[in-house]
C-alpha cells in the first residue's frame, strides 16, 4: 500500500518537523535580534528586523499540521467570543466603582489589623 495513503490527515510529515526547527530558529533570532540588538544596529531596523522575523516564522508554520490545527481552534475561539453577552458600559461602570470600593474598606481593614497586631507585640515586646 501506498505509504502516503496510510498517513491520516493529522500525522506530522518529516516536511512539517523542518518547517518547526527553521520557523522556531527565526522565532528565536527575531526575539534575540529584536531585544538585544547584538549587531548594534541604527534604532528601528532590529525592531523591523524582528517583526519581520516573527512573522515570517508564524506564516511559515500555518501550512503545517499544527498551523491548521491552531488555526482552527482560533476560529472556533472567534465564534464562541460572537457568543457572548458582554455588559453594557453602565453594568461595567457600577461593577468597577463595587471593585474600587471593596477593595478601600478591605485596604482601610487590613491597616487596622496590622496596626492592633503591631501594637500588641509592643505591649508583649515591651518597646
Amino acid at each position: 500500500m501506498n505509504s502516503k495513503a496510510e498517513q491520516s490527515a493529522g500525522a506530522t510529515t518529516g516536511a512539517d518537523i523542518a518547517k518547526y526547527a527553521v520557523s522556531a530558529l527565526l522565532i528565536i533570532a527575531a526575539i534575540v535580534i529584536g531585544t538585544f540588538d547584538p549587531f548594534g544596529l541604527a534604532a528601528p531596523l532590529p525592531t523591523v528586523i524582528g517583526l519581520v522575523g516573527a512573522i515570517a516564522g508564524v506564516a511559515l508554520l500555518l501550512p503545517t499540521t499544527l498551523g491548521r490545527r491552531a488555526s482552527g481552534y482560533l476560529g472556533e475561539a472567534r465564534f464562541e467570543l460572537r457568543k457572548v453577552v458582554w455588559p453594557t458600559r453602565q453594568e461595567t461602570t457600577r461593577m468597577t466603582l463595587v471593585v474600587a470600593v471593596v477593595v478601600v474598606i478591605l485596604t482601610i481593614l487590613v491597616g487596622i489589623i496590622d496596626f492592633l497586631i503591631s501594637g500588641g507585640m509592643r505591649l508583649l515586646l515591651g518597646n
